[in-house]
């Protein structure tokens, strides 16, 4: 198999939420590939569209969320194609997810053996309850917890444990793909900082594909080779992780972004946050959503929505590249 055969491929993808004014789309028209044991960083601010994008993926959207438009494909598989049989078959098997709230993905009335072992047998039909067992211990061992733990209850584990086995759950099946949402939101900093490690380590072992979705910078582009920046339900910018610093010219988003990172000196900590809020989805500005917050927005920004362009390695949607690409292209 070739590295760069992809393993998630968003055609054009659009996810919508019926509401009294219509269908609003949280995700927008969005295209993306990740590819054989990749790490692909998600960033954008709350309400971005970020976990509304996994949800699809995973086919795990509930109520009045609907795909509107274009594919998503899965190891080749387009997952909204699948039966129900097929989808529970190729779920957790072939693509798992790592919730942000381990507390509520696990069940609070069954031990950490329970969960595991249920899991692992639901997908492996050949295979006996104690070979499920020392496969469950196994998994604890890679995310280091000690095989002790599988008598517990969730609420009698640490934050960080209990995220650990989550991990555990969601790797347990060797599935190609995996998303992470936010993996870490909950934990003090020394727990992420060792749970990221973890899933550096584990990742490079099992040697799956990740999405990894969370608010944190400094973080995405430390674990992803490139990260994507989505902005009211758009993917903004595609850039690889090393140019994610400033002085390297981005998007006015990414750039807002990076400038809102706490920065160290001998004299004094600075930080510069974005002024405004994120646009309302039901009434979204005209032309550039971004452009109201934008501080070097033009006249077009407010008419037109930008395409996508070509920079360096990745792309992204604004106006002022616009020019570069003639001179590039000339």
């Amino acid at each position: 198999m070739s590295d760069r055969q992809p393993i998630l491929e968003l055609d054009h993808l659009s996810v919508g939420y019926q509401t009294s004014a219509g269908i609003v789309n949280a995700v927008n028209d969005v295209n993306l590939t990740i590819y054989k044991e990749e790490i692909v960083g998600l960033i954008g601010e709350s309400g971005s569209g970020k976990s509304t994008m996994a949800y699809a993926i995973m086919r795990l959207l509930k109520g009045d969320a609907l795909i509107t438009n274009g594919t998503i494909r899965v190891m080749g598989k387009d997952v909204y194609a699948m039966n129900l049989k097929e989808l529970r078959a190729f779920r957790w098997a072939q693509m798992a997810m790592v919730f942000q709230s381990a507390m509520s993905a696990l069940n609070p009335v069954m031990t950490v053996q329970t969960q595991m072992v249920d899991t692992i047998l639901a997908h492996k039909k050949g295979m006996t309850r104690l070979q499920a067992i020392e496969r469950a211990n196994q998994l604890l061992d890679i995310v280091r917890i000690d095989r002790k733990a599988m008598q517990s209850y969730p609420h009698e584990l640490s934050g960080g444990m209990r995220q650990r086995v989550v991990i555990a759950i969601a790797i347990a099946l060797n599935p190609g793909f995996v998303i992470m949402d936010e993996p870490t939101t909950a934990l003090d900093v020394v727990v992420q900082r060792s749970i990221l490690d973890q899933i550096k380590e584990i990742q490079k072992q099992e040697k799956f594909a990740v999405l990894f979705i969370s608010h944190d910078f400094s973080l995405v582009a430390e674990m992803a080779s490139r990260v994507a920046i989505m902005y009211a339900g758009r993917i903004i910018e595609m850039t690889p992780s090393q140019t994610l610093q400033l002085g390297e010219r981005h998007h006015p988003y990414t750039e807002g972004l990076l400038r809102a990172i706490p920065h160290l000196s001998a004299d004094n900590i600075t930080i510069e946050g974005i002024p405004g809020s994120p646009p309302n989805l039901v009434n979204l500005p005209r032309g550039c959503a971004f452009h109201p917050r934008c501080p070097v927005a033009v006249d077009v920004c407010k008419d037109q929505r930008p395409k996508a362009i070509p920079s360096g390695n990745g792309h992204v949607e604004c106006h002022l590249f616009e020019g570069e690409q003639e001179v590039q292209h000339g």
